[in-house]
């Protein structure tokens, strides 16, 4: 665990005390992502030398999650070495100018579902268009869910492995847990001190598939809680998800509206609290992945007031969507909106805005998992068979800004917040990522607030042949996309090679896990026992 905790967190340390005394530089390597380290003084006015992969960025307001200031950031070799006004340097820097312009760190998008096998198909993105897709959208790191193979924790990771050499961008892995046996136990171990994993998801619905039952269910929380690995919950109750989904035939409702029908919020406010409250049982954090009703919602919000360590994640669907699309005529447009948990009725999307806003949910995913119409259509008979899924890899960024931003419900530090802080911080890498801060990685994104935008699946990057949000238009649009100290958006291009992306080993034990252990100390102390009792004989 120390091992794997420096190799996240000493990149930063490292770098930063370098970056004060020592003037020369260092270039390794002309790869797209490569994290060459930079070197040079980091004081304001003071010039920089000309080498390659060096970069300015000039006049823009440098946004952070909890500071905002008009500055030049300047970038060598992958890291970002100076954050300051009037920054001067020599030939042969590339400098941009974006006077007017947001300078943000890279979204990182905690919920993704590349090259993904489910229900009997696969996802049409995988990890060169899903990430290209996300570049153009201003996301620079994604963190995606390795699902076992048999319930092989390895097999799988491996599997996972094999996909991501096509990445053009960094990438993380969650780890999905579909059984339960000492086997399972010990491979979790090894996913954490050796794999750069820390946090595992139990899925609550798919019964038959990838549902596990509480008891599945404690027993990981237990050891996620020992490894200091995050828990994570997709919260459906799925036997009574199956019971809603044979009441929907038996009344001859088979199209898409059956899906929704068949698992209303009430399902999902069930499992939300059920997990809730079994993690308080252990003591250990929760990650409530696809928050997508007030029901949820209000699930999270009480055990937050009581003090109770719960991370929500809306995902930009729930927060721009309702459920009426699933009941449209054609059935090629309805199909596209099958996710699960569903989209919910109007009303949840701005209660779920709401709790962004005022910090009852901490992040925004997307659970980006592209089926294209011809796989959608395997269930035109009989909605249980339309593979679950929707797009929102490369369209998150802008929508959340559009939705929140421009209507004022946040600030322009609150949506850095929400779009790459605290998923860096959960997941204990800040401030490697989601940071613009001499030392962080520079995965930087330009936003210009009076630009406009708009959504088609004519125009976006996806192999994906329909896109849910399609025909949307709004203001704030990402410009640029800097991915490793390389520009890789810029005049609507994307400019990316597969095979150079790196994967990104998390740390355990992050912030939510501080102060646990004196928790369980009161816990013990308070329970006056055992009793001493004398022993009597017959």
């Amino acid at each position: 665990m120390v091992l794997l905790l420096l190799r996240t967190q000493i990149h930063f340390y490292i770098i930063l005390s370098l970056i004060i005394i020592t003037p020369s530089s260092l270039s390794e390597s002309n790869q797209f992502c490569d994290s060459g380290i930079g070197y040079g003084d980091s004081t304001s006015g003071n010039e920089f030398g000309s080498s390659n992969s060096k970069l300015l960025i000039k006049g823009g307001t440098v946004v952070n999650a909890n500071h905002k200031q008009i500055a030049d950031v300047y970038v060598e070799d992958g890291i970002i070495l100076a954050v300051n006004p009037n920054i001067r340097v020599g030939d042969e820097v590339t400098v941009i100018d974006a006077t007017g312009k947001f300078v943000m760190p890279g979204g990182i998008d905690p919920h993704t579902h590349l090259e993904f096998e489910f229900m009997g198909t696969e996802t049409v993105d995988d990890f060169f268009s899903g990430q290209a897709a996300a570049l153009a959208g201003g996301t620079t790191m994604h963190i995606d869910f390795v699902i076992p193979h048999n319930g092989n924790l390895t097999a799988g990771f491996e599997a996972y492995e094999k996909k991501a050499k096509k990445s053009c961008m960094d990438y993380g892995f969650h780890m999905a847990i579909t059984k339960w046996d000492e086997a399972v136990s010990r491979e979790m171990e090894l996913m954490v001190k050796d794999k750069g994993i820390n946090s595992f998801k139990f899925f609550m619905a798919y019964k038959g598939s990838l549902m596990i039952n509480d008891e599945l269910l404690l027993q990981g929380f237990k050891k996620c809680k020992s490894l200091g690995a995050l828990a994570m919950v997709h919260a459906e109750n799925g036997d009574a998800v199956h019971e809603g989904q044979n009441r929907m035939t038996e009344l001859g409702i088979t199209g898409p509206e059956g899906h929704s029908l068949s698992r209303p919020a009430v399902l999902e406010g069930e499992a939300t609290a059920r997990a809730i409250r079994l993690a308080e049982f252990v003591n250990t954090p929760l990650y409530v992945v696809h928050v997508m009703s007030i029901d949820a919602l209000e699930e999270i919000a009480k055990a937050r007031n009581s003090g109770q360590r719960v991370i929500g994640e809306p995902v930009v669907s729930g927060l721009v969507l309702d459920e009426s699309w699933l009941w449209h005529p054609d059935f090629e447009t309805a199909a596209k909106y099958v996710m699960s948990p569903p989209i919910r009725k109007r009303g949840h999307d701005k209660a779920l805005q709401a709790a962004l806003s005022t910090g009852v949910l901490q992040l925004v995913g997307t659970d980006h998992c592209a089926f294209n119409s011809t796989q959608k259509a395997f269930g035109i008979e009989d909605f249980r068979k339309i593979p679950n899924g929707v797009n929102g890899i490369e369209e998150r960024m802008h929508l959340v800004w559009d939705t929140l931003v421009e209507s004022g419900q946040i600030s322009v530090t609150d949506y850095v917040r929400l779009t790459s802080t605290e998923c860096a911080r959960i997941f204990n890498i800040y401030p490697r990522k989601g940071a613009i801060l001499p030392g962080s990685d520079a995965d930087i994104i330009i936003l210009n607030p009076n630009s406009s935008f708009e959504i088609t699946s004519k125009s976006h990057h996806s192999r994906l042949d329909t896109n849910v949000y399609e025909g949307r238009r709004g203001k704030g649009k990402v410009e640029v996309t800097i991915a490793g100290g390389k520009v890789v958006w810029e005049n609507n291009e994307v400019k990316v090679t597969p095979g150079v992306g790196r994967y990104i080993e998390m740390a355990p034990f992050n912030y939510l896990f501080d102060g646990l252990d004196k928790k369980d100390a009161i816990y013990l102390n308070s329970l006056q026992a055992p009793v001493k009792r004398q022993k009597y004989t017959t």
